[in-house]
């Protein structure tokens, strides 16, 4: 900016809208504080601006040095733009009272001075700036923005205001707004930098360093600029250590360090030049002011920029090791890979956590695959993996994976890409999250509901058993009655009532192997299930509870064998046949229906349907039926829980569960599963029983029978006695002692449930010292109710009968032992495909 001394208003004209809107939006925040602010910013310009007439050059009052400049923009940065009358009141005072200019030729050129400075504030505020420096980017907008651009409206308004007042010759416009545009700007450069550092003063915590740089930088530039012993070619040399200085004060104090030696070199460098002193005078003082100014220039933008890619940096480290410090101490394992090509990938970085959890060292895992964590998975798994990897595509999945210690576990894992270069993928990103406790409550959940469904019927299951056990104990006394009179007519009466008891004792088997079936806990063997066969035991179970309610219909239709787990499967229909006789108020079962369809969709895939005529979903709870423990049901009636875990259990299958409703018509639920991919199974040697095999009794053989049952172990005595020779025990221990002392058994028929020593114990006893008795062995199960039991079961291939077993079954399966016959297969009831039953 300059001073001007005029005799006409040129500036009246211009910008007098702007003062007046600003001044508008200034009244309201007039008060002592204010006021005192406006004060002192219009002091110190005025003060600066008395500094820089010392050196003006065009005309006696347009300067190539304005340090006012840097003052009002610093000014109106820290304390807002509302204190621009400071702006506006300095520069009248310096251009009215100090170069007794006439006051319109003042007013223009106060109205271009704070319209620079208003400009520059409001343009740094809209990008964002930080005072601070610290940022490239705050640099480029004080040095760019407000430092070259908006200073163009000082120097074109005030010297336009100059021409126009007749005060500066048409010949003289482009110099004045060159030596106008180069004083204001480096004003801005200059004093704006170490202004806005003062408004955040710290005390430096390295003061030595700090006063032995400000000495070194004072001393140097007095001796360039200011002494005139030193000899001109020195002084160009000794010029450009003044560079490493202004660097030095960047890279160890910031922003603030390299504005302050920038400061202390342009004082020097301007008293210098001005007395004729240093490597830029050459006599001319405005071309050796202007050539000043490109060197301060220069050091001031280079001070500032090396300042703020030094705090940018330092930013980076610290957040790369807080990143750093927060990956190595999270919970979850990170593992990152780097990309060494298509589907190639390499380790470079793995976190405790990860090595905690897999139980490796970081050095067996840096540097190799990343399967190398995983072992080997299924093909299914490997396929989704190296199709996302190739794709560059995020991928959440479970992984199983064996602990270094042989340990199963089970992860999350949430593999992201990372592109460090903005295009290409570089590196990919594994968080893994152990999920093995939470698998197991949601098993404990599942097995819980199925409790819950099973429990719901209980009163049924009880009625469907007391029915056939009720004429089971008639049917006995009878006989016992018949027996004690004697005679044929007494004889044949015992017989009827036998095969009576007989009957309702099978009844009661199968309403037992039915429960097994939708009781068995953590039952996660995948096998071939056939759907029809699975469907009559479901509706078993529930048809006591239902038949007040609604008539159910069994309709059945070719549907194919799908690959799943049958106690998981036989939930789920449980479950919805649950939720269908809930959905049917009691009192009118001839108008109301379940029916239970099976059949194959246009795709191929298995499909039940499980239809009722009930109350209906309303529309604004359908969506939220599959949400765990969200139920409508009355308080005592539902956990909330059965069809969250009906969808979980039929996705985990690889299927669907769709569900149409509409109220006050009923509800279709629909289970989609894929079909196997072989539907033919292999008998399994370990079946239960036989089917009306022919049994062969040609030789007798020796029998041990094992069960903590005296009644029972009696019963089987009793069976097998006629055509074989029997030795019973009701102790574990016993039938080993026996086997030690040197017996020798065709067959050993064990119980695999025994207090103290069980059949479990008693095989490996047997493994151990008798191999050849323990291949004899048959055991006896009412069911594995531990995982333990579960686990022995699945280890060993001997034969396997389920109680209560059926006599023929019993016989069949020794003689077929004494005879190495084949493997034996229990016949199961399966609904004719294409039939319907009510």
């Amino acid at each position: 900016m300059a001073a001007v001394g005029t005799r006409r208003v040129g500036g009246r004209y211009l910008g007098g809208w702007v003062i007046f809107g600003l001044l508008r939006a200034s009244v309201r925040a007039v008060n002592v504080r204010y006021l005192l602010e406006v004060l002192a910013l219009a002091l110190v310009y005025f003060v600066a601006g008395r500094l820089g007439l010392l050196v003006a050059t065009v005309g006696s009052n347009v300067s190539p040095v304005w340090p006012p400049a840097g003052v009002a923009l610093a000014g109106l940065v820290l304390r807002g733009p509302s204190r621009w009358p400071a702006v506006f009141l300095g520069g009248l005072l310096v251009t009215f009272g100090l170069t007794h200019t006439p006051l319109p030729s003042s007013l223009g050129v106060a109205t271009a001075a704070t319209l620079t400075a208003v400009l520059g504030a409001l343009l740094l505020r809209r990008v964002g700036f930080d005072a601070r420096l610290g940022r490239i980017r705050d640099v480029v907008a004080l040095c760019a923005g407000a430092g070259a651009a908006c200073t163009t409206v000082s120097a074109t308004f005030g010297s336009l205001s100059l021409l126009l007042g007749q005060m500066l010759p048409r010949s003289e416009l482009a110099r004045s707004i060159w030596v106008w545009w180069v004083g204001d700007m480096m004003g801005v450069l200059v004093m704006a930098p170490p202004l806005l550092a003062l408004g955040r003063l710290r005390r430096p915590r390295k003061w030595g360093e700090a006063l032995l740089l400000a000495g070194l930088t004072a001393a140097l530039g007095a001796a360039i600029f200011i002494v005139s012993d030193v000899g001109l070619s020195a002084k160009h040399v000794a010029a450009f250590l003044l560079f490493p200085m202004s660097a030095w004060a960047a890279l160890r104090f910031g922003a603030s360090g390299a504005a302050t030696a920038t400061l202390f070199i342009a004082t020097a460098a301007t008293v210098g030049t001005a007395s004729g002193q240093g490597p830029f005078s050459s006599g001319h003082i405005t071309e050796d002011l202007l050539v000043l100014q490109l060197f301060v220039a220069v050091t001031s933008v280079t001070g500032l920029l090396v300042a703020a890619a030094s705090d940018e940096r330092k930013r980076a480290v610290e957040q790369l090791q807080l990143l750093a410090t927060t990956v190595h101490g999270v919970h979850e394992g990170v593992l990152i890979a780097e990309v060494r090509g298509p589907g190639l990938l390499r380790t470079v970085f793995v976190n405790e956590a990860l090595c905690a959890l897999v139980g490796h060292h970081r050095e067996d895992l840096v540097g190799k695959d990343p399967c190398f964590v995983y072992g080997v998975q299924e093909p299914e798994l490997t396929r989704r993996v190296r199709g996302a990897v190739l794709a560059g595509e995020p991928l959440c999945t479970e992984v199983p994976v064996t602990r270094k210690d042989g340990s199963p576990l089970r992860t999350e894992v949430l593999l992201s890409p990372v592109r460090a270069t903005g295009e290409d993928i570089t590196h990919f990103v594994a968080t893994h999250r152990d999920i093995t406790a939470t698998k197991e409550l949601q098993a404990r959940l599942v097995a819980a509901e199925r409790v819950a469904a099973v429990g719901t019927l209980a009163a049924g299951v009880g009625h469907e058993i007391n029915n056939p056990l009720a004429y089971l104990v008639l049917n006995l006394e009878a006989a016992a009655r018949s027996l004690s009179e004697g005679g044929v007519p007494a004889t044949r009466d015992a017989l009827s009532g036998v095969r009576g008891a007989l009957e309702g004792a099978e009844r009661i088997r199968l309403i037992v192997r039915d429960l097994q079936v939708f009781s068995r806990q953590g039952d996660q063997e995948r096998g071939l299930v056939d759907l029809n066969a699975l469907v009559p035991p479901a509706v078993r179970i529930v048809s006591h509870a239902l038949r007040h309610r609604a008539r159910v219909v069994e309709e059945f239709g070719p549907v194919p064998r799908v690959l799943g787990s049958e106690a998981r499967l036989g939930q789920v229909l449980l479950n919805l046949l649950v939720n269908a006789m809930q959905a049917i108020s009691e009192g009118s079962p001839t108008l109301n229906e379940v029916r239970v369809r099976t059949s194959t969709d246009a795709s191929g895939r298995a499909r039940v349907d499980v239809m009722d005529t009930g109350a209906g979903i309303p529309a604004h709870v359908l969506p939220r039926i599959f949400e765990p423990f969200f139920t409508t049901k009355p308080t005592g009636e539902g956990t909330g829980l059965g069809l969250a875990i009906c969808q979980q259990v039929v996705r985990a299958h690889g299927g669907e569960l769709e569900v149409r409703s509409e109220p006050g018509r009923g509800s279709v639920f629909s289970v989609l599963l894929p079909a196997a991919p072989v539907q033919v199974s292999t008998p399994s040697s370990r079946s239960a029983a036989a089917a009306a095999l022919p049994t062969s009794r040609s030789r007798r053989g020796r029998v041990l029978v094992v069960d903590d049952e005296p009644r029972l172990a009696q019963s089987m005595r009793l069976l097998l006695e006629p055509y074989h020779d029997i030795v019973t025990t009701t102790r574990g221990s016993e039938a080993l002692a026996l086997v030690a002392a040197g017996h020798r058994f065709d067959v050993i028929l064990c119980d695999l449930q025994m207090p103290e020593t069980d059949g479990a114990a008693v095989f490996r006893r047997l493994c151990a010292t008798a191999p050849d008795q323990a291949e004899r062995v048959v055991f006896i199960s009412g069911g594995a109710y531990t995982a333990e039991s579960r686990a022995f079961m699945e280890s060993v291939t001997n034969r396997v009968l389920e109680k209560p077993v059926r006599p023929e079954v019993l016989m069949a399966t020794v003689d077929a032992a004494l005879t190495d016959g084949g493997p034996l297969v229990e016949p199961e009831p399966v609904a004719a495909v294409g039939g319907s039953r009510h």
